[in-house]
């Protein structure tokens, strides 16, 4: 009788052990699960559509950056506080006999910011990078009635001029570079500390491929010229 009364007593231990052991991992997995979703809608940043055309003034570029606004980011935006967003493109030609060389690097800055007084939305486009927002020197401005309106500026890049066109050859091998991100150095300081190393700020993402430029389409030659009349036979 006695036992049958200690091994009912250790069965009772093992199963709550298991129990206590399942329900451990359990929490382990939700822990990690929600450790893993900030790093999984930093990862959603993605460039498409890179498209780049080669015109007698330039070379120009073309792409669609795909985020969403994460809730913290939105917030601090309604509460009156601007937001940066940095593009940058690199192009570099390609060596046989050494590394790739930079042939040329170019910036914009687009700031996004919230009017609480209109309810509106406004962008700033400025050519290369600001040290702060006093220096802003957009040359567009565009104000939205939505926020889903003023994202979709920003996220289309339409025709940005990259490169002169002396500095490209068109029949050369290239490789381009380009690169976007919330830019977290123009928040106001305490904004800064704050959002250190919090993964739902970082909204970034990098492309890199062959760029392959097609020769610039020569002229279609003249047509053959008519004949010349024959000169009128002198009289005789």
């Amino acid at each position: 009788m006695v036992f049958t009364t200690h091994c009912l007593k250790n069965a009772a231990l093992e199963a709550g052990a298991r129990k206590a052991a399942a329900w451990l991992l359990a929490g382990l997995c939700a822990l990690l699960l929600a450790a893993l979703a900030p790093a999984a809608r930093a990862a959603a940043t993605e460039i498409t559509q890179l498209r780049a055309e080669h015109a007698d003034d330039g070379l120009y570029l073309s792409a669609v950056v795909h985020f969403e606004l994460p809730a913290a980011v939105e917030d601090a935006l309604r509460k009156g506080i601007p937001m940066f967003f940095v593009a940058e493109a690199d192009i570099y030609r390609s060596r046989w006999y050494w590394s790739d060389a930079r042939v040329t690097d170019a910036a914009r800055t687009v700031r996004l910011a919230y009017q609480p007084l209109t309810g509106r939305w406004r962008v700033n486009i400025v050519p290369g990078l600001i040290a702060s927002s006093s220096g802003l020197r957009a040359t567009l401005n565009q104000n939205y009635d939505t926020l889903p309106e003023a994202l979709s500026a920003i996220q289309h890049i339409t025709r940005w001029k990259i490169a002169e066109a002396a500095e490209i050859d068109p029949e050369g091998a290239y490789t381009l570079d380009v690169n976007f991100r919330l830019d977290l150095s123009q928040l106001p300081r305490p904004f800064q500390i704050g959002v250190a190393g919090q993964r739902e700020w970082a909204i970034a993402a990098q492309v890199k491929e062959r760029l392959k430029l097609a020769p610039t389409t020569p002229a279609a030659p003249a047509g053959p010229a008519a004949p010349a009349a024959a000169p009128a036979e002198a009289g005789r």
